[in-house]
Parts: C-alpha cells; sequence; structure tokens
C-alpha cells in the first residue's frame, strides 16, 4: 500500500529525511513517533503527495509519485484524508458545511454529499451539532470534525498528524477509540505522534524516527 525506497527529503542544506526504507501494507496501523523535529511530517507530508522526495522512490498503492501527473496526483489524494493537529476548520462554516466541502470540492451529486456528511458526522457522533460551527465546540469536538471530513470520502489511507497534541486524557482516549473503529472498516491508517501516553497499552507497530532516520 504505501512503499518507500532510499527515499531523501531537504529543504535548502536541512535534511529532514535520510534514506527511508518503508512499508505498510494494506489495512494495517501504524504509529510514526519520535521527538519533535524528528520528521514525522515530512514523511506524512510525502505520503499525502503534498511534497516530493528530493530523491528516492515513494509509491502509493503501486503508483510511484515521483512519476505521477498532477492530474492524477489530485485524483491520488482523495483516496488519502489527512488529520491536522489543529483541525484547520473554517470558522464561518458550520460543521456539516465543513465536512461536506470535501466532497463538494469533488463535485460529488448534493443527494450523495448530503447522505455521505451525516454518514460521518453519525459515525463521530455529532449528526446533533450539524449547524454548530467551530467555535461553539470543544476541542475534541473540533479534532472529531476534522475526522469526519477526512473519512467522508471513504479514503483507502488515513494520516493524522499529532491529532490529539491540543486535546487532554480523556479525549485522547475518545479519539484514539475512534481511529480504530476506523481502521476496523479496513482502512489504513497512519498516526504520528511523540506522545508516550498514546504509545502506551498499544499492540499497534510503531516506527521510530529520530534525526530524519528510522531507529526502529
Amino acid at each position: 500500500m504505501i512503499q518507500l525506497f532510499h527515499v531523501y527529503k531537504s529543504f535548502g542544506s536541512k535534511k529532514a529525511l535520510r534514506d527511508i526504507l518503508l512499508q505498510i501494507g494494506r489495512g494495517e496501523f501504524v504509529f510514526i513517533t519520535g521527538p519533535s523535529g524528528a520528521g514525522k511530517t515530512t514523511l506524512l507530508r510525502l505520503i499525502f503527495g503534498d511534497e516530493r522526495p528530493t530523491s528516492g522512490n515513494l509509491l502509493i498503492n503501486g503508483i510511484n509519485l515521483n512519476r505521477i501527473k498532477r492530474k492524477s496526483l489530485d485524483h491520488l489524494r482523495r483516496q488519502i484524508g489527512f488529520v491536522f493537529q489543529d483541525f484547520k476548520l473554517l470558522p464561518r462554516k458550520n460543521i456539516y458545511d465543513n465536512v461536506a466541502i470535501a466532497l463538494e470540492v469533488e463535485g460529488q451529486k448534493p443527494s450523495l454529499i448530503r447522505k455521505k456528511t451525516r454518514q460521518a458526522l453519525k459515525l463521530v457522533g455529532l449528526v446533533d451539532r450539524e449547524k454548530a460551527f467551530p467555535l461553539q465546540l470543544s476541542g475534541g469536538e473540533q479534532q472529531r470534525v476534522a475526522i469526519a471530513r477526512a473519512i467522508v470520502k471513504e479514503p483507502l489511507i488515513i494520516l493524522a498528524d499529532e491529532p490529539t497534541g491540543n486535546l487532554d486524557p480523556e479525549l485522547t482516549k475518545e479519539i484514539m477509540v475512534l481511529f480504530r473503529s476506523i481502521h476496523m472498516k479496513g482502512t489504513t491508517v497512519v498516526v504520528a505522534t511523540h506522545s508516550r501516553e498514546l504509545l502506551e497499552n498499544t499492540a499497534q507497530r510503531r516506527i521510530i524516527l529520530n534525526n530524519g532516520q528510522i531507529t526502529e
């Protein structure tokens, strides 16, 4: 599903990732962990196609992102949901519209948008708050909206960058239960975190990054 072969990524003179060899199978749940600045966010952005490797090859579902055309890359990214630490919700749109926009930009039919948006909000337990605005919600609720927006497209892959970094321990547990329920539906889930608490009592595979390299 996700394959990286000797991937390097530099920003000017700074080497963010060095000689990354990694394979994540279809339907896996994987944690990418390591200290701040280890390269976790850069790795997720490469997988999402938001950045290109400086060298090496990165394949998603057998497609080499180094050789893909822009139009084909946009189509591939529709199969990937991205959950950000700071939510990135649109403050002037209500919760329903924040989720529905992911389908609207693809030109989906209004009837399908309504159906899928409400399904996603129901899954994260917010269908009764669809008319509320982001600033009327708690941090945990805003993160659940961000997850609903990521899953509404029914993606093959969910990438989450420090998704519980701004949440207290109880809300962290709720969000992780959501990710596990999404994973149980067959979605490949990749969560980047430096939180030790998040990694406690979990059997999921861990990939440890340090200074841009996989150390374990």
